[in-house]
């Protein structure tokens, strides 16, 4: 480590935010919490949600929601299950915030996502299917996600 005692705190609270960040990335589809994620890591909701926001640039509901819109995503395009169960298969408990989390991230509804991406991605590998179509995590998209256009 370092003899400063401030960068050594640092770097212990960034592997404890990390640790967070790989907890939400194995297990976004089950139920989580800002206060669940806070007590695996023994801080607070808010001084996690604070210290998250700062290292990764958004809070870790919105980093949640961005993965778990990333699976639907992923989900969608393969055809088979409905938007309602892809909704509640990510972990989402409401189908309503699910369609308006993903518009704001994909900039169209799930099931027009679904009509589109079959068009666009047909006989693209999965793997660059998914970086083609990869959700726009910070800010709105675009009204129509250029990649669908």
């Amino acid at each position: 480590m370092t003899g400063n005692p401030a960068a050594a705190q640092h770097l212990r609270d960034l592997v404890l935010l990390r640790r967070v960040r790989d907890r939400i990335d194995r297990e976004y589809a089950q139920p989580l919490d800002v206060e669940a994620l806070a007590r695996g890591v023994n801080m607070s909701a808010g001084h996690l949600s604070r210290m998250f926001r700062r290292a990764y640039g958004e809070s870790p509901y919105s980093y949640l929601m961005t993965r778990r819109i990333e699976r639907a995503m992923a989900l969608l395009r393969r055809g088979d299950l409905s938007v309602t169960e892809v909704c509640f298969t990510v972990g989402c408990s409401s189908l309503g915030t699910f369609s308006t989390r993903f518009t704001e991230l994909v900039g169209v509804p799930p099931s027009t996502y679904r009509q589109q991406v079959t068009r666009v991605t047909a006989g693209m590998p999965p793997c660059v299917a998914k970086q083609v179509t990869r959700p726009i995590r910070n800010r709105e998209a675009p009204v129509t996600h250029p990649q669908l256009a």
